[in-house]
């Protein structure tokens, strides 16, 4: 088995929460790699049909994990996603899962264009920790951790967490 020099970072959370901010900063200062799955599910046309209820296309999540298997056995890569029980829980290394107030995810929800259904129940999913649970679900406790994600400097003290517990796991695992 190859011998990771970096590790790699599920960044997951309810749309909204600042996921890909965080990521594409993170990935910036670190020399991580980052990974959109929303990205790269349009770039590969990664689908599996449409949902006419929430008026997106269906992710295709096996097809996801095939292109991202190679890349992640290197290590060194930070993947961005609201969803993570399907990936394997061999890929990470750490799971940050976004948290952000229902006033906050409410307005920057809205201000992207959702409405109806699909903005109460993003909202719903933050108020019940949906994708909390799933990630606790999916991976050992000890791996996953909650940060919040409301006002700016939330980007910078997590931003500054994450670098800290990066450049520990280089220096145990090197």
């Amino acid at each position: 088995m190859k011998i990771m020099k970096r590790p790699n970072i599920l960044l997951t959370g309810t749309p909204g929460v600042g996921k890909t901010t965080l990521g594409k900063e993170l990935a910036q200062r670190t020399g991580l790699v980052y990974v959109n799955i929303g990205d790269l599910a349009q770039e590969g046309q990664l689908f599996d049909g449409f949902d006419d209820d929430y008026q997106c296309p269906v992710l295709d999540e096996d097809r996801v994990v095939d292109e991202l298997e190679d890349k992640m056995v290197d290590g060194g890569v930070i993947v961005d996603y609201h969803g993570c029980d399907f990936f394997p829980e061999r890929w990470f290394h750490i799971v940050f899962v976004l948290r952000t107030d229902n006033t906050n995810l409410y307005s920057r929800l809205e201000s992207r264009g959702y409405t109806g259904k699909k903005l109460q129940d993003n909202v719903q999913c933050e108020i019940f920790q949906t994708i909390y649970e799933e990630a606790m679900e999916a991976y050992k406790e000890d791996i996953v951790h909650q940060l919040p994600s409301n006002k700016p400097e939330d980007l910078e003290s997590n931003m500054e967490r994450i670098i800290e517990w990066m450049d520990q796991w280089i220096k145990n695992n090197n």
